[in-house]
């Protein structure tokens, strides 16, 4: 089975498209202002800035799709910027002329998803427990360490990372994923 019919096709470029118009593609704009900076430090002149900026004109085109469609979704998502950490401009403390948090569930105050972080890893070792278990211990570089755990239970798999359950499977849709075509 492909996962890439025509009929999955239509439905990712339709969420593709829907995810900047649901973020509004409101963002710190990170990889623009990125370019922004090596416009700036090019040459000490405005007038010769304004040339670089002409001539950059097309990768700033780039930039800029790149911060509506994925950064600037990433960041508001996740409520913090995917290379800088910065809080999102929507997460930002000032007086507002209109007060509603208090009268909202709390689920709805902050971002739905965690921001995403990257541990560089040291090492990994995997072993086998038995014929229904499989255990990777991760060593990352600043010395903490995780056990990420595979559980066979039937015709399920179950996955623990330190112990707490972080997602399912059925071994028919892991075989159907790593399904090879020739």
């Amino acid at each position: 089975m492909k996962f890439l019919n025509k009929k999955n096709t239509f439905k990712l470029a339709g969420i593709l498209l829907l995810a900047p118009v649901l973020s509004g593609c409101v963002g710190s704009n990170f990889t623009t202002k990125k370019l922004m900076e090596f416009n700036v430090k090019v040459v000490d002149n405005r007038y010769a800035r304004g040339g670089v900026n002409f001539l950059l004109a097309p990768v700033y085109g780039f930039t800029t799709l790149a911060d509506y469609f994925v950064v600037n979704s990433i960041e508001f998502w996740t409520g913090s910027n995917p290379f800088d950490g910065t809080p999102h401009i929507f997460d930002s403390k000032v007086d507002t002329m209109i007060d509603i948090n208090g009268d909202l569930d709390p689920s709805l105050r902050d971002a739905p998803i965690d921001p995403l972080t990257y541990q560089n890893i040291e090492d990994s070792q995997i072993k086998t427990i038995d014929e229904n278990t499989i255990e990777m211990e991760v060593t990352y570089v600043d010395g903490t360490s995780s056990t990420v755990t595979g559980v066979r239970e039937g015709s399920n798999v179950k996955y623990f990372v330190d112990g707490d359950l972080v997602s399912e499977t059925t071994l028919e849709a892991l075989s159907e994923a790593f399904e090879v075509n020739s």
